[in-house]
C-alpha cells in the first residue's frame, strides 16, 4: 500500500469534513467524485437562476408589445469550427428533464421593416448588461454572418421595473474603432 501524500491527505480530509457537514451540500457524479457547495451559495445560485428567467419572460412581453415576434433561440456557434451548431441540451437531474433553450443569444426576433422585407435581430437578455469574452466574439460572428442584422442586449434599466436595450454594434464594435 502506497502512502499518501500530506497535500492529497489534507485533500482528502477536508472534503470528509465537508460531506459530513451541515454547512455544505454535497453531490456525487457518475464516478463517485464528491463535489461539496456551501448551501448559502446553492441558494444564492438558484434565486438568482430564478430572477433571470423572469426577467427573460418581461423582456420577451415587452418586444411582443411592441410589435415583434420572438422565439427562443436554439443554436449556438462554435467558434472553433467557425460555424452554427445546434445548442446542445442541458440535463437538470432534479426535476428530471431535459432542458431546451440553451442557445446564445437567448431569442430571436422578426418584424416587418418594409412591404417584404423583416428584420431579423438577435436578442441577449442579461441583467447587468455585460457580456463575457466569448459571448462578444460570437455576436461578431453573427454579424459578420449576417446571421442576424443586429443584436441587441436587454438589461435592468436604472429605473425600477424598466428595461434597456443597448445595440452590441454601437457598445462594443464602433467604440472599439474610436479608441
Amino acid at each position: 500500500m502506497e502512502k499518501v501524500k500530506k497535500e492529497h491527505k489534507e485533500k482528502i480530509m477536508e472534503m470528509i469534513r465537508k460531506a459530513g457537514s451541515e454547512e455544505y451540500e454535497t453531490s456525487w457524479d457518475g464516478e463517485g467524485i464528491g463535489r461539496s457547495k456551501k448551501k448559502s451559495n446553492v441558494k444564492k445560485g438558484r434565486l438568482s437562476r430564478a430572477q433571470g428567467g423572469r426577467f427573460e419572460l418581461k423582456v420577451r412581453g415587452d418586444l411582443e408589445s411592441k410589435k415583434w415576434i420572438i422565439d427562443k433561440w436554439s443554436n449556438n456557434v462554435d467558434l472553433d469550427e467557425k460555424k452554427l451548431i445546434k445548442a446542445k441540451r442541458k440535463y437538470n437531474p432534479f426535476s428530471k428533464v431535459l432542458v431546451i433553450g440553451t442557445g446564445f443569444p437567448d431569442f430571436i426576433g422578426f418584424k416587418l421593416s418594409g412591404k417584404k422585407s423583416y428584420e431579423i435581430i438577435g436578442i441577449e437578455v442579461k441583467m447587468n448588461g455585460i457580456l463575457s469574452k466569448i459571448e462578444k466574439e460570437k455576436c461578431i460572428w453573427y454579424l459578420e454572418n449576417k446571421i442576424f442584422s443586429r443584436i441587441i442586449i436587454a438589461k435592468k434599466a436604472e429605473k425600477r421595473g424598466e428595461i434597456e436595450y443597448i445595440d452590441f454594434k454601437k457598445k462594443y464594435i464602433e467604440k472599439k474603432k474610436k479608441v
